[in-house]
């Protein structure tokens, strides 16, 4: 695993350290394990020269050569090789951070971002007399003493050891740069600086013109705002794996005082009055009424796989939250949603990710709103899998979901409309969907419960779908309800 190379006039090498929003522990029984917010690795069985490589890589940065002498200083040369492959997986599985020096100097590090197969990018290389541009997606911020540059088409960051290459990416941004300036602001031979042009590339921070024109002018990447982007990727774990959902990291610090009122500070208020307390037991609401619907909606994380959800019930279900129906207004056609949404655009679609229903085998489908049928997307496998994994932690269900409903948005509808708000609108569509669904499912009599965050990444493996143009932005889940007298959880 050498990745060691010589250059005219110089030495390239590159070595490697623990991802610093990961950790190192040990348990009772001698196995190291790694952890990252949601991901944990075990190694069991590591001998000593693999175990003193990971222990030191917590801290240091080891190169191939400092790494072959602390292995075969404790094992011998006999030892060197699964040393080398176990660095390899962890490079392959995003685990490790990786930095790039040319001589002594230390010029860039690749920060991963997402963690897992396929969380590293492909290979890009420079052309020789081709130019690029700095992306406008691009950004450089502060994080944990360093400066990292980001795009949010990637699944890997650039960090700025020597502050050289911050000039590089401001060049790019100014004007269209070649090896030749990249060379110059590095102070290196264009041997040297293409191999630091191609890392830069691979991140896509620097793009071809042909890129950065698409960036503005073509759909979908165009219709985006770079705020919009950067909100998606945050919130989406798709290519990256930051800590997201409820993880309470200031628990104790910011503890909110629910007793402050307006009138503390002496502004004047009013009184309202508060309605009687009526429920459907006490025998004030019409059964049938939106209030007793209402009363009795609540998230149900428990589903009756003995008993599951029909294809009748998943039929009229989506047919009450999702139908499109065609009406001619002044000659256009305009698709009409039982509920409101922006414009009226209706740019919401639903993708049913199926696990256990009577009479409808398992696999992932699209909800054809307007012909009020199921496309077939994909068979069950280890992706259907993941995502159903993914929502059972993030719900907290004892078991995965019966259905899992993957509400994804044709943001270029809205984005052709509407400047500065387009994605939000999405969101806020997706919140009356979502409430829409548990009204209709508690009504139904079946189990329904909003999750917080999906397997983006999964999913889009699955649908094949242009992210930019079609994003999975919610996720819901339904089932039966657990049999009489056992609570909900």
């Amino acid at each position: 695993m050498n990745r060691t190379l010589s250059v005219p006039g110089t030495l390239r090498s590159e070595s490697y350290r623990l991802r610093v929003d990961a950790r190192l522990t040990e348990e009772p029984g001698g196995c190291l394990v790694i952890e990252q917010s949601r991901y944990r690795l075990r190694l069991p069985g590591l001998e000593a020269g693999r175990r003193a490589v990971l222990l030191r890589m917590v801290e240091n940065w080891l190169s191939d050569l400092q790494i072959a002498q602390l292995v075969t200083g404790l094992e011998g040369d006999s030892r060197l090789l699964p040393a080398q492959l176990l660095v390899r997986r962890l490079l392959l599985h995003s685990w490790l951070e990786r930095r790039v020096s040319i001589g002594t100097r230390a010029v860039l590090d690749v920060v991963p971002r997402r963690i897992g197969a396929q969380s590293v990018p492909p290979q890009r290389r420079h052309s020789p007399g081709a130019v690029y541009r700095l992306s406008r997606f691009a950004v450089l911020r502060a994080e944990q003493g360093r400066m990292v540059a980001y795009s949010p088409l990637s699944t890997v960051g650039i960090s700025c050891p020597q502050f050289r290459l911050t000039a590089v990416l401001a060049r790019a941004c100014a004007e269209e740069i070649g090896l030749g300036e990249v060379a110059e602001e590095l102070g290196f031979e264009k041997p040297a600086a293409g191999l630091l042009l191609d890392e830069l590339l691979s991140a896509r921070l620097l793009l071809t013109p042909e890129e950065a024109e698409a960036e503005t002018r073509a759909a979908p990447m165009a219709l985006w705002s770079a705020e919009e982007l950067w909100l998606h990727d945050r919130s989406r774990p798709e290519r990256h794996a930051a800590p997201i959902g409820a993880t309470d990291r200031f628990r104790g610090l910011l503890e909110a005082d629910l007793a402050q009122t307006a009138a503390v500070d002496g502004r004047p208020s009013v009184t309202l009055p508060t309605p009687p307390r009526v429920t459907l037991a006490s025998g004030s609401l019409p059964s049938g009424s939106l209030a007793a619907v209402m009363s009795r909606r609540r998230s149900v994380r428990r589903h009756d796989d003995s008993r599951p959800v029909t294809v009748g019930q998943l039929g009229e279900f989506l047919h009450r939250v999702q139908r499109l129906e065609l009406r001619d207004s002044e000659g256009r056609l305009n698709g009409v949603r039982p509920y409101p949404g922006a414009g009226g655009l209706g740019e919401l679609e639903i993708y049913p990710l199926v696990s256990r229903c009577a009479g409808l085998p398992g696999g992932l489908y699209h909800y054809d709103s307007a012909q009020h049928r199921l496309a077939t997307v994909a068979a069950p496998g280890p992706e259907t899998e993941r995502m159903l994994s993914f929502a059972r932690a993030t719900a907290a269900m004892p078991g995965p979901p019966q259905v899992l409903f993957v509400i994804t948005a044709r943001v270029g509808a809205l984005m052709r409309k509407y400047e500065g708000i387009p994605y939000a609108l999405a969101l806020k569509d997706s919140g009356i969907l979502t409430a829409w669904m548990y009204l209709v499912a508690t009504d139904m009599g079946l189990a329904p419960c909003a999750l917080g965050a999906g397997d983006a990444a999964s999913f889009s493996a699955l649908a094949g779908l242009d992210t930019l143009a079609e994003p999975a932005i919610a996720e819901f889940a339904l089932g039966s309800c657990p049999p009489d007298g056992q609570e909900p959880a």
